[in-house]
């Protein structure tokens, strides 16, 4: 009986016969081969037989090697395919290399050249992954090696940085043990992280030295200087855009700009009411509601206008910091594709302004939206989806647009987010009046309590630079991957939210975040 499980190879050249010997050193590493002498007995030979690799010569009496090869994509053939030739002429490479070729051979080849262009072609990726499974198994060991009660900042920040990288490589890693071991690894990463914020960030907010660069600190960090130095800025805000989920947009960018790459901690809570406003004003939320508390709508029941005043915010922090550019400057929030397009009609319009604020709400939007619909839970159901729909979404988006004009622009371009998200997957119950603010992974109110395990309880908001409205206020933030939940329809709810992602309390994917800087490459 025939073994099925050999590689299979088509090869279709008109001196098939002198072709023995490689034949034959082909069949010795275990491939199977079917030869044949013209490009239309290979299509025939496709058309009955599912083959891994074609090779084709390029000169063939009747039907050549190019010609099948339009005819294979034709028939939307997916099989990968090294084009034989004599030819070494730079435009017929062009050519077969356009038409999606594989690889190509420059006759006359020997028999070992031919071996080795199949395996690189049919085992790379296997070869890959096996390696990148063993790297990752290095990777483990010298985490676990790791004190990370021991960490400082910009340890959590190499530490963080490696784990994102990884689950970005993982998207293509089909290994469910190895997955499942990076899965439990980050869950236990959260442990830890939470204890170090929670014994540092009262320190933090109220100027303690050392401490991580904060939202309130990324303007005057990462924007001013450059207006500063008279260049042009274009700053753009990604809202909820985790770490991994930048590592899966960086490489995009890469042949438009120079990227610069920092870190910095989102204040608590990780949630756009408090992050983006203290990114824009550049103070903490209890400083930013003392300042201006006309413009604090933490109590609003619209989420959108708790964010209204950022344009007035930013303007606030400029003339503060003396820092006021003498040309105009101009806010952006974009919410839909209607108004991202008509601001990709206006990029040329920005080399008369210093600085360009922008907020994209898509991924923020995506991952509410997500929560429900059964539509965008099928097409994203793990973070891993999640990713790649989010890149998707760029890869066609006005944003990406943009960005790409921009790179043709003589200026600066500053791209970070507010928080990131977590993958919610244990409910905690709350206890709390009906007063209490609605959000899944923080909550503010009256007399609120849940288990200290699961959650930071704030009993005094202005330890963590948060509004006291009075007696008995407190914050509950959410550790980890937990939810909370009302023992009212406990079950109903539990249900619901699990899976989804969320943001607002303490974990590594909400509060280490990126801030990448980018000069244009053709300026």
């Amino acid at each position: 009986m025939p073994d099925d499980t050999r590689r299979r190879i088509l090869w279709a050249d008109d001196e098939i016969d002198l072709l023995r010997p490689h034949i034959r050193m082909l069949e010795q590493k275990g491939y199977a081969v079917t030869a044949v002498p013209t490009g239309e007995d290979a299509l025939s030979a496709l058309g009955q037989e599912r083959f891994d690799i074609v090779l084709l010569d390029e000169m063939m009496p009747g039907m050549g090697g190019l010609a099948t090869l339009d005819a294979i994509h034709a028939k939307d053939l997916q099989v990968p395919v090294i084009l034989v030739t004599k030819s070494e002429e730079e435009a017929l490479m062009e050519e077969a290399i356009g038409k999606r070729i594989t690889d190509y051979l420059i006759k006359p080849v020997n028999p070992s050249q031919v071996y080795l262009a199949c395996k690189r072609v049919l085992d790379t990726g296997r070869l890959q992954e096996s390696r990148r499974a063993r790297d990752y198994a290095g990777e483990m060991q010298r985490w676990q090696g790791i004190d990370v009660r021991g960490l400082d900042w910009d340890g959590w920040v190499e530490l963080a940085t490696d784990v994102a990288r990884w689950d970005v490589r993982f998207d293509d890693l089909h290994e469910e043990g190895l997955q499942q071991a990076h899965l439990d690894f980050r869950r236990a990463l959260n442990i830890e992280f939470g204890r170090f914020v929670e014994s540092g960030y009262g320190n933090w907010v109220h100027g303690g030295d050392p401490r991580p660069p904060l939202s309130s600190d990324v303007v005057r960090r990462s924007v001013l200087p450059h207006l500063r130095e008279g260049r042009r800025v274009v700053f753009i805000v990604i809202d909820c855009m985790r770490l991994d989920q930048w590592f899966t947009l960086e490489p995009l960018l890469d042949d438009y700009f120079d990227i610069h790459r920092d870190f910095y901690c989102s204040i608590l809570p990780t949630a756009t009411p408090y992050a983006r406003n203290a990114i824009f004003s550049g103070l903490l939320p209890a400083g930013l509601r003392e300042k201006h508390p006309d413009l604090w709508q933490e109590n609003s029941n619209d989420e959108r206008t708790k964010n209204r005043y950022e344009r007035q915010l930013m303007d606030f922090q400029l003339e503060r910091e003396k820092a006021t550019p003498t040309r105009p400057v101009k806010y952006m929030k974009i919410y839909d594709a209607d108004e991202a397009h008509a601001t990709v009609r206006q990029i040329s319009s920005f080399r008369e302004l210093a600085l360009v604020s922008m907020v994209f709400n898509f991924i923020d939007i995506l991952a509410h939206g997500r929560s429900e619909s059964d539509i965008l839970q099928e097409l994203a159901p793990d973070e891993a989806a999640f990713r790649s729909v989010m890149k998707a979404w760029f890869t066609h988006s006005p944003l990406f647009d943009i960005l790409r004009a921009l790179s043709r622009q003589d200026c600066t371009v500053v791209i970070t987010t507010d928080h990131g998200a977590v993958l919610a997957k244990r409910a905690a119950l709350v206890y709390g009046n009906r007063d209490t603010s609605s959000s899944l992974r923080y909550k503010f109110g009256l007399n609120l309590n849940c288990d200290p395990k699961q959650a930071v309880i704030l009993r005094k908001p202005m330890d963590f630079m948060l509004p006291d409205d009075g007696i008995n206020k407190n914050y509950v933030l959410a550790r980890e991957d937990f939810y909370f939940v009302y023992p009212t329809r406990f079950h109903e709810f539990e249900r619901q939210y699990r899976g989804s992602l969320q943001h607002g309390g303490i974990s590594v994917e909400e509060m280490i975040l990126p801030i990448a800087t980018l000069t244009p490459r053709g300026r």
